[in-house]
């Protein structure tokens, strides 16, 4: 009997349940049934405070409570309204100015962008390029639009990044494609918290210019979701200016999402820009991105773009809400040295770290540890090279507490 009674397959591998969300659902039952104390719920992707309350920018919300009306009530433009897509290159870029053609096209959050990048950067049926720790949904929308993801392993034997892989890779699929989309996720990776140094991206680069000869296409997008909460947010952008002026058949599109940085998960929203030495592949850029965008979801929610595009308007309020982003991460900072500190001293050996939401521990069957953990009230992520572990959504003490833990599970 087939898996489908009325719905259509269409080769699609569609799980009964979200797998990051249904553990979550499990782990808010224990905490329902047994209290927060006892329960360590390190599983989704939002940052909480030491009292488990998700942190929101009080400095944001006090514009959103100022909001008229019409600031939220209105449709949007389909590519984000013009102050927008002026204030979320401002926002992705920091202080760097490009020197070269950028566009911006809003998108509801990063998963947005990533879709409109496989969508029209590929064709149906081509494979996707990306590590082989990553974001599980990665699959889950190149599947959707018709296409597979593909991966190269992400460390070395030395636990360098692999670029040799990653070349090697790509040559495999640009001998069969005419096009090749290659999603880098840095800084703070997720699930790893790895971030690409200065070198690695230089040897990238390097790579896929050698592998995009003159009748090839590459779209290199670039998801930086966690790039404000890495750590000092200049010297995280120091790799942008690496992107500027590469030959016009390699395409940079940043996959950038102020959900996270401005703390406003639940309104969806970011942007897809490209960086290009080609006024026309810009122009092109915005016109399939957004007829994309009106296929699917049409437009974004305008009150976000209104409050970002205020923040960005008031050099005061700019600052506030900086400072009090620089408040969360350093919290989060000094929790994922907590946990790597920890994990070191007791043995437990994790992947590749630097900063982020995310730490990983590779393993095998992390599904059956995982569940051993659940028993023990500790809600992880079990992937298929291992565990990942929110260190965004627990505190420092149970940074500390879990390395010991987890590696009692896995004897």
């Amino acid at each position: 009997m087939s898996e489908f009674i009325m719905a259509q397959q269409n080769g699609r591998n569609i799980p009964l349940e979200d797998k990051v969300f249904g553990i979550n659902r499990l782990a808010k039952e224990m905490i329902a049934e047994k209290g927060k104390e006892a329960v360590m719920n390190a599983t989704i992707g939002a940052l909480l405070s030491d009292s488990k309350d998700l942190v929101v920018l009080s400095s944001v919300v006090e514009v959103l409570k100022n909001l008229e009306p019409a600031d939220y009530a209105e449709y949007a433009p389909i590519g984000g309204t013009p102050e927008f897509r002026t204030a979320i290159k401002k926002a992705a870029f920091g202080k760097y100015k490009p020197n070269c053609f950028t566009e911006a096209v809003a998108t509801p959050g990063g998963t947005g962008a990533i879709r409109n990048a496989i969508d029209n950067y590929s064709k149906i049926g081509d494979q996707v390029l990306t590590s082989d720790w990553h974001w599980a949904n990665y699959d889950s929308v190149a599947n959707e639009m018709g296409r597979s993801v593909v991966t190269y392993n992400l460390f070395d034997g030395e636990d360098q990044f692999n670029i040799a892989g990653l070349k090697e890779r790509a040559e495999e699929l640009l001998a069969k494609q005419e096009s090749l989309v290659i999603i880098i996720n840095t800084p703070a990776h997720n699930p790893t918290g790895y971030s690409l140094t200065l070198e690695d991206w230089d040897n990238l680069l390097k790579a896929v210019k050698g592998t995009a000869t003159p009748d090839k296409k590459v779209t290199l997008v670039v998801d930086v979701a966690y790039i404000d909460f890495a750590g000092d947010p200049d010297e995280y952008r120091e790799f942008l200016p690496k992107l500027e002026n590469l030959p016009s058949n390699i395409l940079p599109i940043i996959a950038y999402s102020a959900s996270k940085t401005f703390t406003m998960y639940g309104m969806r929203c970011a942007a897809m820009i490209c960086m290009t030495p080609v006024k026309e592949i810009a122009e092109e850029f915005v016109r399939v991105c957004q007829f994309s965008s009106r296929a699917s979801w049409s437009n974004c929610t305008r009150a976000s773009m209104v409050v970002l595009s205020k923040i960005y308007e008031d050099s005061t309020l700019l600052a506030k809400v900086d400072q009090e982003r620089s408040f969360y991460c350093d919290l989060l900072l000094k929790r994922g040295r907590a946990f790597a500190e920890e994990a070191d001293k007791v043995g437990l050996r994790i992947v590749p770290f630097d900063a982020g939401f995310f730490a990983s521990i590779p393993c095998e069957n992390s599904d059956e540890i995982n569940k051993k953990l659940q028993k023990e009230g500790i809600f992880l992520i079990p992937l298929k090279k291992g565990l990942r572990v929110s260190i965004a959504s627990i505190t420092e003490k149970e940074c500390r507490e879990l390395p010991a833990k987890i590696l009692a599970a896995m004897e």
